[in-house]
């Protein structure tokens, strides 16, 4: 084995074009971690509005940066303590938050994060899993408390968090309201959406009454309109990009509840959503695969900053 190996990485905050492939030393891994060889990695807004530099507050790394925080792949190395997984295991995981992630041949990942992936699920379908589906599964259970028999309003259905959404809020057994536009009826309605609305042509509020939860993943005046669908007694919405400056002064003297959230990268949720994927209750939609290379993350950056992908963008070692 090498002792270098290739990463795109940044050297500086800017644009897409900052996105260069530069060689860095083999990971070394400690006792409660695994070397997994890279098969596939995916994109997630994170990865670009980081790029950018508008998370600096947050993330106070040196560089180079290596960004990307999904990933699918074969242990290679286990630490001295690791009992669970074993050289040639096929897995995915949401690696701890670091300036060494995902876009990269070989990445060093604690072993609580990783999960077995399905044998029915190919790399590129797994690595599009982890950041947008632990996300997902947060908002609805963690911090949406979703039971089955409530109606939940998934944001933007076709996305990333919002197709994993769906999946998991009908396996749970709610009732599933989405919006989406109307090239993506069929693709919604395949992952369970019961009702869909589509936010070009028509208003949340004329189509959606007495929900129980709202999964915000657009904000602004989507964030807004949401509160006149939701149930007074028990409505609560949970946002994965920020509070709305209206939104305190909206709920202040009523029942509904706020929340922002962040992910909490979270191995045995992984897990969960494997067996779920096992089963062929939720899959991965994939918008576009691309090559591990500079031109190939130059490219998904510029797709993924669109908003207009459906599922996952992908790339591929």
């Amino acid at each position: 084995m090498s002792d270098t190996i290739q990463a795109v990485a940044i050297n500086q905050y800017g644009d897409e074009q900052t996105l260069e492939m530069i060689t860095l030393p083999m990971p070394t891994i400690g006792e409660h971690q695994v070397l997994i060889k890279s098969k596939a990695t995916a994109i997630n807004p994170l990865d670009w509005k980081l790029r950018a530099g508008y998370l600096t507050s947050m993330f106070d790394w040196a560089f180079p940066i290596v960004l990307g925080w999904d990933l699918a792949g074969v242990v290679t190395e286990v630490g001295s303590a690791v009992t669970d997984w074993q050289v040639g295991d096929e897995v995915f995981a949401r690696p701890a938050t670091s300036n060494r992630g995902t876009y990269a041949e070989y990445v060093a990942v604690d072993d609580e994060l990783v999960a077995r992936k399905p044998k029915n699920v190919t790399f590129e379908e797994a690595a599009a899993v982890p950041l947008a589906g632990e996300t997902a599964w947060q908002a609805l259970f963690n911090h949406g408390h979703l039971k089955a028999g409530e109606t939940v309003l998934v944001q933007a259905g076709s996305g990333g968090v919002g197709s994993y959404a769906i999946q998991f809020a009908k396996a749970m057994g709610a009732h599933v309201i989405t919006t989406t536009s109307a090239k993506n009826f069929d693709l919604v309605r395949d992952l369970g959406a019961d009702e869909i609305i589509d936010y070009r042509n028509e208003k949340v509020a004329d189509k959606a009454h007495n929900v129980d939860l709202v999964i915000d993943t657009i904000g602004g005046q989507s964030q807004v309109d949401a509160w006149s669908v939701l149930n007074p007694e028990t409505g609560r919405q949970i946002s994965i990009v920020g509070e709305a400056p209206e939104t305190a002064d909206i709920i202040k003297d009523t029942k509904m509840t706020f929340k922002a959230i962040w992910l909490i990268p979270n191995g045995e949720q992984l897990r969960e959503i494997a067996d779920l994927m096992a089963d062929g209750k939720v899959k991965s939609i994939i918008d576009t695969v691309l090559p591990f290379s500079a031109e190939g993350l130059i490219k998904s950056h510029q797709l993924s900053a669109t908003h207009h992908s459906t599922g996952k963008i992908v790339i591929k070692f």
